[in-house]
């Protein structure tokens, strides 16, 4: 039997949950805004106070000051992905340009990737213009190739990004890869630079802030049960408003009618003690780049302000039943799991504890598109489905809905991402199913793939991608 070192606690002896170590950064969990009242009118209500939302309301009141808008959040604002993310502010266009290519044309296609670039330096000088100091680092975004199936994938993954415009990818070889980031058994690597390192807690309370100086009001402790035209029902009274905005990303399916609009996907994170100068002299990353990889079951990290790593990657994909956590408690084999993989990644981190796991849920369209949708008719309007490409997304998603609430008719409006609305995900068990068999194979690929000097993508890969409708 092995005896864990110190270094390596059992899992249920790390810090688990307490929604995130983001949050713990700031001194634990915020004391709650009031909740709603009572009845109320406004000519704007938006639910959800993510980031999503509060972006809504910024440029909302930035463009109208006179407008009536309320927040409307279950429990505090950032609670959800907001202030449990990877912290990467990328520019990656959900559900893949080609999509918006073949339906909208190349051109489109190419404005969709120009504002999400756009978007990143929107963020930061928000950000900047805010005073909300978010530790953000803009070093770009790099992807690393450990076996020889994830270095082929991430060539051809290169070779398309270089056929379009405003992705600026550099592909290096295993040398020049290390030469940045020393990644153990890396192969080689893609880099691109439209991409900063943030910490999502830090942006999300500034924000709320934010457009709280600007005359929003955020209620939170209140849950809404029911959105219609002109109405947002909650257990504290009903918000009655021209445009009702939904802005509940992983949590949708939560709303009355809305059970299989978004699947609530989950994914999972640790982070470590901060790591001692020694081993940051021997890894590099100075660049504070952000850190992903080509494995099919992939994993993001980055290295915080105070010099550790936060890592993340899925766990147990999918809750029976659409179900949420309410805590951000992840399970005991993921956090050996993700471990396990730090350790392959970076084998001097074992040293070093972990301090905190947990977990989040992010929302998936059925055809893993993200949307942004507006009804003039009845003042209902929505934006999500990023399946964890938010943090940039949810701020193009804001500025996009408020011209349209506002009856603009912009560059933003016109993007191909508008309207544009996916099929329902099955009943039960039918999607417990399919996206559980999805990450099994998965799994079974990226081992398939490990124990191999093959370059080709192992098969159960493609049974899955055929399943997720992502082929």
């Amino acid at each position: 039997m092995t005896v864990p070192s110190s270094a390596e606690p059992e899992a249920h002896t790390i810090p688990n949950g307490d929604v995130s170590w983001w949050w713990r950064d700031l001194g634990g969990l915020p004391t709650p805004r009031p909740p709603l009242p009572g009845d109320l009118a406004a000519d704007v209500a938006i639910v959800g106070a993510g980031y999503t939302g509060l972006w809504t309301a910024y440029y909302l009141k930035r463009a109208q000051p006179d407008l009536r808008v309320v927040v409307l959040e279950q429990r505090f604002a950032g609670f959800g992905a907001s202030g449990r993310n990877g912290g990467w502010l990328t520019n990656t266009v959900t559900g893949g340009r080609e999509r918006y290519a073949e339906t909208h044309g190349r051109e489109a296609a190419i404005a969709q990737q120009r504002a999400l670039n756009e978007t990143v330096d929107e963020v930061i000088t928000v950000a900047t213009r805010e005073g909300i100091d978010a530790d953000i680092v803009k070093g770009g975004e790099f992807g690393v190739a450990r076996t020889p199936a994830q270095l082929a994938r991430l060539r051809a993954s290169a070779a398309a990004e270089q056929s379009w415009p405003h992705t600026d990818a550099e592909v290096w070889d295993a040398e020049a890869a290390a030469s940045r980031i020393r990644i153990a058994g890396a192969l080689g690597a893609v880099w691109h630079p439209h991409c900063a390192r943030i910490h999502p807690a830090k942006l999300v309370r500034g924000l709320a802030e934010a457009i709280e100086r600007l005359g929003v009001t955020i209620y939170e402790q209140t849950h809404v049960r029911e959105i219609s035209a002109g109405r947002a029902v909650t257990d504290r009274g009903t918000v009655r408003a021209t445009h009702v905005l939904r802005a509940t990303e992983g949590f949708t399916a939560d709303l009355r009618g809305e059970h299989r609009t978004w699947l609530p996907m989950n994914s999972s994170m640790i982070v470590t003690e901060p790591l001692p100068a020694d081993f940051w002299r021997a890894v590099g990353w100075d660049g504070r780049d952000t850190l992903g990889d080509f494995a099919h079951v992939y994993t993001y990290a980055q290295r915080t302000a105070d010099d550790r790593i936060a890592f993340g990657g899925r766990g147990v994909p999918y809750r029976y039943g659409s179900r949420v956590d309410t805590d951000g408690a992840t399970q005991e084999r993921t956090i050996r799991s993700l471990t396990h993989l730090l350790h392959d990644f970076f084998p001097d981190a074992a040293a070093t504890p972990i301090a905190h796991a947990w977990a989040g849920v992010l929302g998936v369209p059925r055809d893993w598109a993200a949307t942004v949708v507006h009804d003039r008719s009845t003042g209902l309007g929505w934006a999500g489905g990023y399946v964890g490409t938010g943090v940039t997304a949810t701020n193009l998603a804001g500025r996009t809905l408020a011209d349209l609430v506002l009856e603009r008719d912009t560059e933003l409006t016109r993007l191909p991402w508008v309207g544009h609305r996916a099929k329902r995900w099955e009943i039960e068990p039918l999607r417990w199913t399919a996206v559980n068999a999805i990450y099994t194979a998965y799994r079974m690929a990226d081992r398939s793939e490990a124990s191999t000097t093959s370059a080709r993508t192992a098969w159960p890969a493609h049974v899955a991608d055929w399943v997720a409708g992502r082929h």
